[in-house]
């Protein structure tokens, strides 16, 4: 059986004193006794008292609870935002709820409901590979709940957002291949429904397009999800068309260690035959042979200022208005490794 938690009248029943007394003794207030409040919070402590948070957060009409949802949470990439966003938020006295919409929309408008239901201050979301509709977001912000979307774009609905520049990336990525002699790069792509992916897309072909010298064509093959047992059936969809490419720029990590495991299969070396780029730095790429080239992404700075801009709409008061939001687009590096052929020297 649930036992039951003590409460302020409780206290009172047992000090023979009013529950507003006990409730005034709790919060130190100067018209209680010295006496009553070392009497409240002995029988307090006997009788391990807790207070309601739930009843102290509807009174203030603040939770101080913030929710987070990310497509997974196991990734480097995703748990490192979170840190960001929780070393931010923690400062300022907030605790989250973290969910997992698992890339389904589906979920996602569920997991929305929940945090809607828990009456959490705020949301800081990074869309599921599969929404394309945003009504749930608009509602939730309706009902009097700020909401920031991060890393990935929502192009049809107005709200702080805090993304990565995915095209400057893929530009500095190709760019590099082409100058390193590279001619024939292919690009295995990511789901186009997300704006990351269409960004990095629409970078590796600008390089391509933007090449003094020669006129090169894309050799693209997209592939529907982010782990390497794609990036494996991306490779493989490659090298079946007979004409090699001499490059593979991946959409992530992952992708081009799958990439990387196909190109060893078949006993091609890495970069002599086929350079490999990859996208976001995990801390894996270095360790692998050869250790990946790949675009650097500041992860950790995207959570902290997902969080701040949140925080911000948290503190501004109702009569600030009307809303104008931010759009913050943070730069990402390009990571030289093993992985791709170095730039001839003159």
């Amino acid at each position: 059986m649930k036992r039951r938690q003590s409460t302020i009248t409780d206290i009172a029943k047992n000090l023979k004193i009013a529950p507003s007394t006990v409730s005034r003794a709790l919060k130190d207030s100067p018209s209680i006794s010295k006496d009553t409040k070392e009497a409240v919070n002995r029988v307090a402590k006997e009788l391990n008292y807790k207070p309601n948070m739930l009843a102290v957060s509807l009174l203030n009409k603040e939770t101080k609870i913030i929710g987070v949802m990310v497509p997974e949470i196991t990734s480097y990439f995703f748990a490192t935002i979170i840190n960001g966003i929780q070393d931010l938020l923690d400062e300022a006295g907030y605790k989250l709820i973290i969910c997992q919409s698992n890339e389904s929309y589906e979920e996602e408008q569920k997991l929305i409901d929940t945090l809607s239901l828990s009456q959490v201050d705020g949301l800081l979301v990074s869309p599921a590979s599969k929404t394309s509709d945003f009504s749930h977001f608009e509602n939730f912000r309706a009902a009097g709940m700020p909401v920031v979307i991060f890393d990935r774009d929502c192009p049809d609905f107005e709200a702080d957002k805090v993304l990565v520049d995915d095209y400057d990336g893929a530009l500095q990525a190709v760019s590099y291949l082409l100058a390193s002699g590279c001619r024939r790069i292919a690009h295995i792509a990511g789901p186009q429904n997300l704006t990351t992916c269409q960004h990095r897309k629409q970078g590796y072909l600008d390089a391509l397009t933007s090449f003094e010298g020669a006129t090169l064509e894309p050799l693209i093959v997209e592939v529907e999800g982010f782990t390497s047992d794609f990036g494996e059936q991306g490779m493989e969809h490659l090298l079946e068309q007979g004409d090699y490419p001499d490059a593979i720029f991946a959409i992530n990590d992952a992708v081009a260690i799958g990439a990387m495991a196909i190109i060893r299969k078949k006993d091609l070396k890495i970069p002599d035959d086929i350079s490999v780029v990859g996208f976001d730095d995990e801390p894996y790429s270095q360790y692998f042979h050869p250790s990946l080239t790949t675009v650097w992404q500041p992860v950790y700075d995207l959570g902290v200022l997902s969080a701040r801009l949140l925080l911000k709409q948290l503190r501004q008061t109702s009569e600030v208005s009307p809303i104008s939001y931010r759009f913050e687009l943070l730069k990402p590096e390009l990571i030289l490794r093993d992985s791709s052929k170095k730039i001839p020297m003159d």
